[in-house]
């Protein structure tokens, strides 16, 4: 069954909801968070593997670091310093892939780096925890800033309300403090909703008759039938996320680029003169429940 996914009201102040419905959720379950999360998406894992060598780039919430030590088959070709609000999490990527691995702890509207001095950038999962549309925006400037005017890539990933049938998450038309199920009505705009993080305490008998507390997490609301523990008490952590809207993260990168005073387009179409700088959007898709866009940097 999927976790319950119900509709959230955003406050009057940005910064505060955050904190409270996603920063502190993320340090009080990073251990069992980043036990789930431990895989490369393809695209993702592709995306690092065509980079030149040599190439620095950065993870902008970066989470348990899972992506710092890709591409695998060319350790040490490409580094990928990793940036994030949690410092536990950050705890877990400084040992990211069993080596010691480059963090810096920091908010992805921060812009503590100078202009272009990365030749690339990844967002994953990580533009959907803020809360309005000028600081999802002025997220995706903070990484547009960060990379090369000339040759610089990004790629952002974001969950989509469109989900797939293997997802723990069941998302529908937003209504107030009711459960969220069918794909209806769904605003242009996304969704603003909380996606419940269960943390279950259970009770393991061992063999000398010993009780041994341990805790696993779950996204899902159903009960876990384990032979041999004894179920304790469960925690419930509601995080915030704006599942995007099919088209809606094209266009907020558009919007964020323009705001640059960057084009959009291919170099080769645009007819102006020289000093023209922009972005091109190379592809932009749907994978397993998110929505991904790749865009690269261009000055002519």
């Amino acid at each position: 069954m999927p976790a319950a996914v119900t509709a959230a009201n955003v406050s009057d102040d940005p910064q505060k909801y955050e904190i409270e419905h996603v920063h502190s959720v993320y340090e009080e379950i990073a251990p069992h968070f980043s036990s789930t999360r431990y895989k490369p998406w393809p695209i993702i894992a592709q995306f690092l593997a065509s980079l030149p060598a040599g190439w620095v780039g950065l993870d902008s919430g970066t989470g348990n670091g899972k992506y710092l030590p890709l591409p695998l088959d060319r350790p040490g070709d490409v580094w990928t310093i990793g940036l994030d609000r949690s410092r536990n999490l950050l705890e877990i990527a400084r040992s990211a892939g069993a080596k010691r691995r480059e963090v810096v702890w920091g908010d992805v509207l921060d812009g503590p780096w100078r202009p272009g001095v990365f030749d690339y950038a990844i967002s994953i999962a990580t533009i959907h925890h803020l809360s309005t549309h000028e600081r999802r925006r002025e997220a995706i400037q903070r990484l547009l800033e960060c990379i090369s005017p000339l040759h610089g890539r990004a790629l952002i990933y974001v969950w989509a309300i469109e989900q797939d049938d293997l997802s723990k998450r069941s998302i529908t038309s937003a209504q107030p403090k009711a459960a969220i199920s069918v794909q209806e009505d769904i605003s242009p705009a996304g969704q603003d909703v909380f996606v419940p993080w269960v943390l279950s305490a259970q009770k393991s008998l061992k063999s000398n008759g010993a009780r041994e507390s341990s805790a696993s997490p779950r996204q899902s609301p159903q009960e876990d039938d384990v032979e041999g523990t004894q179920e304790a008490k469960s925690k419930v952590f509601n995080r915030y996320y704006h599942m995007f809207a099919k088209g809606e993260l094209p266009t907020l990168v558009s919007a964020a680029a323009r705001g640059l005073g960057l084009d959009v387009g291919d170099p080769d179409d645009i007819n102006q003169g020289g000093g023209t700088r922009g972005i091109q959007i190379v592809q932009d898709g749907w994978e397993r429940s998110n929505y991904y866009i790749e865009l690269r940097r261009w000055e002519k």
